[in-house]
C-alpha cells in the first residue's frame, strides 16, 4: 500500500504542475488582450495560477480536517518561494526588482505575515508560558472571523493592482492572439486538473506521514510545499531565462501574498485552523526571511548572485532544522 500512496503523490504533482501551466497559459493569454504589464500579471494572474496548487491542497486539507497540513503548506510554500525560487533565479541571472515591488507589494507580503502571526499565536502570547510549551501543543487558531478578514483585505489588494494596471497599459503580447475559446479551454483543464491533483497529494501525503511516522506539520512543510511550489519554481526561472524578472519577482511576491491571505483565509473560513507551537516558530522564520528578501532587494536594487546563493543555502538548513525538530 505505501507504494500505492507514493504513486498517487507522484501522479497528484503532475497533475497539479500540468493543471497549474494550462492554467497559467490561458489566463495570461486572456490578460494579455487587456494590455497588462508583465509585472501586474506575474502579480495576479500567473501568482494566483501557480499558486493554485496551494489552494486545492490547503482547501482539501481543511476539509478534510488536516489542518495542520493546510497552515504549514502555505508556511512552507512562502519560505521555498523566496529562498529557492527567487535564489535559483538570483543564481542563473541577477534579478532587478521594480520599485512598485519594494515600495507597494513587499510590505504587504511582510504585513500579511505579520497579521497571520498575530492571529496564530493569540493564546501563545496571552498566557505569556513559553518554557512550558511542546512543539505540539496548540497555542492559538485563525478563525472563520479571522479567515474572512484575511480573505477581504486580499479582495481590496487586488483591487487595488487592477486600478493601477489600468493607468499603465502594456503592448499586446503575441499570446494575446489565441482566441477566447482556446483561452477558456486552457484555464478549465487547468483548474480541473489541479483540483483532482490537491485530493491526491492530501490524501497520500497524509497516509505517507502516519507510515513514516512523520507529523502532518512536517510533511506540510516539505514534501507537499515544495511539491506544490513547483509551478512558482518552474515559471519565475523560465521568467528569469527570457529576462522577464518583473514577472519572475512579481510572481514569487504575488504567490506568497495570496497563500498568507487568500488560501489560509479559504481554509479557515472552511474550518478554523488549529496552530501549534511548531507553526508559530514557522511563522517566525518566515517573517525573518521576509524581511531578510526585501533588505537584499533593497540594496541595490536587484537580488544579486551571492545573495542568492545564500537563500538557498538557508532554505536547505531550515528544511534541517525542520526534520530534526
Amino acid at each position: 500500500m505505501f507504494l500505492i500512496y507514493v504513486l498517487l503523490l507522484v501522479v497528484g504533482f503532475v497533475a497539479l504542475i500540468k493543471g497549474a501551466d494550462f492554467f497559467v497559459d490561458g489566463s495570461a493569454a486572456l490578460a494579455g488582450k487587456f494590455r497588462v504589464p508583465g509585472v501586474i500579471i506575474g502579480l495576479t494572474i500567473v501568482a494566483l495560477g501557480t499558486s493554485a496548487p496551494e489552494l486545492a491542497v490547503s482547501t482539501a486539507a481543511a476539509i478534510q480536517g488536516a489542518n495542520e497540513i493546510a497552515l504549514s503548506n502555505v508556511v512552507g510554500s512562502n519560505l521555498f518561494n523566496l529562498l529557492c525560487v527567487l535564489g535559483i533565479c538570483a543564481l542563473i541571472h541577477p534579478v532587478p526588482v521594480e520599485k512598485a515591488i519594494l515600495k507597494r507589494d513587499f510590505p504587504v507580503s511582510v504585513a500579511a505575515t505579520v497579521l497571520v502571526l498575530g492571529f496564530a499565536g493569540t493564546n501563545l502570547l496571552m498566557s505569556g508560558q513559553f518554557a512550558q510549551v511542546s512543539m505540539a501543543d496548540n497555542v492559538g487558531r485563525v478563525s472563520r472571523v479571522a479567515g474572512g478578514l484575511l480573505i477581504l483585505l486580499f479582495m481590496a489588494y487586488i483591487v487595488y493592482l487592477i486600478r493601477d494596471a489600468g493607468k499603465h497599459k502594456a503592448e499586446e503580447p503575441a499570446e494575446a492572439e489565441r482566441s477566447m475559446g482556446k483561452c477558456a479551454a486552457l484555464i478549465i483543464l487547468g483548474l480541473v486538473l489541479i483540483v483532482v491533483g490537491g485530493q491526491m497529494v492530501v490524501y497520500s501525503a497524509k497516509e505517507i506521514a502516519r507510515a513514516v511516522g512523520m507529523t502532518e506539520t512536517l510533511i506540510g512543510l516539505t514534501i507537499v510545499a515544495v511539491g506544490t511550489s513547483l509551478p512558482e519554481l518552474v515559471t519565475s526561472i523560465v521568467a528569469a531565462r527570457k529576462g522577464e524578472t518583473g514577472m519572475a519577482v512579481g510572481n514569487v511576491v504575488g504567490s506568497n501574498i495570496f497563500n498568507l491571505m487568500f488560501i489560509l483565509g479559504i481554509s479557515a473560513a472552511l474550518t478554523p485552523v488549529a496552530v501549534n507551537f511548531a507553526s508559530v516558530c514557522d511563522l517566525l522564520i518566515l517573517l525573518a526571511i521576509s524581511l531578510l528578501t526585501w533588505m537584499f532587494a533593497i540594496s541595490g536594487g536587484r537580488i544579486r548572485r551571492v545573495e542568492g546563493l545564500v537563500m538557498v543555502a538557508a532554505y536547505t538548513a531550515d528544511v534541517i532544522f525542520a526534520v530534526i525538530r
